[in-house]
């Protein structure tokens, strides 16, 4: 059920936390995909401490990040639990060195600081042998010899089993939901492999709200989610309703310390910038070790990411989708008013900004990191045809964030477009 809290939230935080740390490899998919057995796979449970895990810090590091909201993997597709779970032996309580309810103490932590509470499930678990049982719809057994999508890989088909795997998510989902106090969002993953009939995904979401009725709910459910979640390319237009951009800070979502592609920081603020000009949000992604510790790379993003949004709260918060790129060949917000307008700048002016077709007369211009006031004037405007001309700002000579600098152009109204042929309407209409 899509919330107000969501709507307004511009940055999350997502969590890849569990065994696959321990050992340099992929979460999950490195067995799956043949990069190393699974019985080697499994053996990083013997690895993984917890040792130096502290949920609260963790907390204090996401509100410097400027984060509304964090989702960390309660259980990705290797069916491992980082919570006391009564309905599997597979977690890091019962199977690792670590024997802690990681979940317990984020959630606790989380909340406590005053962010809102998301978990990551997987809804398949290529640990469990129920799983495997039937053939994703409209395939057959001789279409799939091998252990492909989960398949039963060439037998007949287990209904009954099948059944039994969704109720086993239903009870691990029933406990997720009611021991670890209030859930405002969940992340669901690995809806792809079944299709919503087999999921029996209108039920399963009616399921999840008798849990919480405000739970917000992802958009890999087979159609039965609330928002969309672009991953890895930030998409060229913003998709319809509500939507997040996860991405990764290196180009892993767990640890991996021969992973040293790491994004610059001006790079996550710039893909931040592209994500609320198009009307969304980020969720930024955080591998930590097996231990609990942040390598200082991520943390060191993290904090440059907050400082930015430090800096330009006002052109992030209470802030809705900015201008198409046709009027300002950059980023920008529009405050909620719809009487300023923040344009993102990414590199140094040689001279001016432009900014076309905008018929509300502008007021004031400044920097938003500085204060400092800023000409502008105007070209081509006909005021007996309706056209306003092109906006230009003298930029040249601006102070420079060394990330993204802000330029706050206030109006004397509402804003309003011109479309170039004449016609004339009202921002987002």
């Amino acid at each position: 059920m899509m919330q107000d809290w969501f709507r307004n939230a511009k940055l999350g935080i997502f969590i890849h936390y569990g065994i696959y740390a321990v050992g340099d490899v992929s979460e999950s998919w490195s067995f799956h995909n043949g990069n190393i057995s699974y019985e080697d796979y499994m053996k990083q449970c013997e690895g993984f401490t917890a040792s130096k895990f502290d949920a609260k810090k963790w907390a204090e590091l996401f509100q410097k990040a400027g984060a509304q909201y964090v989702v960390m993997t309660a259980k990705h597709h290797d069916g491992v639990a980082l919570f006391d779970t009564g309905y599997s032996d597979l977690s890091v309580v019962k199977k690792t060195p670590a024997a802690r309810d990681l979940v317990k103490e984020y959630t606790a932590a989380m909340r406590e600081a005053g962010l809102k509470v998301g978990l990551y499930y997987s809804l398949i678990d290529w640990s469990d042998p129920r799983y495997r049982t039937v053939y994703p719809e409209g395939m057959k057994k001789e279409d799939c010899l091998n252990d492909i999508y989960g398949s039963p890989a060439g037998k007949e088909e287990e209904p009954e089993k099948w059944q039994e795997f969704l109720e086993f998510n239903n009870h691990q989902l029933k406990e997720l939901m009611s021991n670890y106090g209030t859930v405002d969002l969940l992340w669901f993953d690995g809806d792809w492999e079944r299709s919503a009939a087999q999921w029996k995904m209108p039920e399963f979401r009616e399921y999840l709200h008798t849990l919480n009725p405000n739970v917000v709910l992802n958009s890999r459910m087979q159609g039965y989610g609330d928002y969309e979640t672009p991953e890895q390319g930030i998409p060229l237009y913003g998709p319809k309703g509500e939507w997040e951009f996860c991405t990764t800070i290196n180009d892993s979502w767990g640890y991996r310390p021969s992973d040293n592609d790491y994004k610059s920081s001006g790079q996550i603020v710039r893909m931040f910038c592209d994500c609320i000009t198009l009307g969304g949000r980020m969720l930024l992604d955080i591998g930590p070790k097996e231990d609990g510790t942040l390598d200082e790379r991520q943390e060191k993003v993290l904090l440059d990411l907050g400082g930015w949004i430090h800096d330009h709260e006002e052109a992030v918060f209470g802030t809705e989708k900015g201008l198409d790129y046709n009027h300002f060949l950059g980023g920008s917000t529009i405050s909620a008013d719809k009487k300023t307008m923040y344009l993102f700048v990414y590199d140094k002016p040689q001279e001016t900004l432009c900014v076309k077709g905008i018929k509300t007369p502008v007021k004031r211009v400044t920097v938003l990191h500085t204060g400092e006031e800023l000409r502008f004037s105007y070209t081509g405007s006909l005021p007996w045809s309706g056209i306003p001309g092109t906006l230009w700002i003298w930029a040249g000579e601006m102070s420079i964030h060394p990330f993204a600098t802000v330029v706050k152009v206030e109006l004397e109204d509402e804003i309003t477009y011109n479309l170039g042929h004449g016609e004339v309407v009202t921002f987002n209409e």
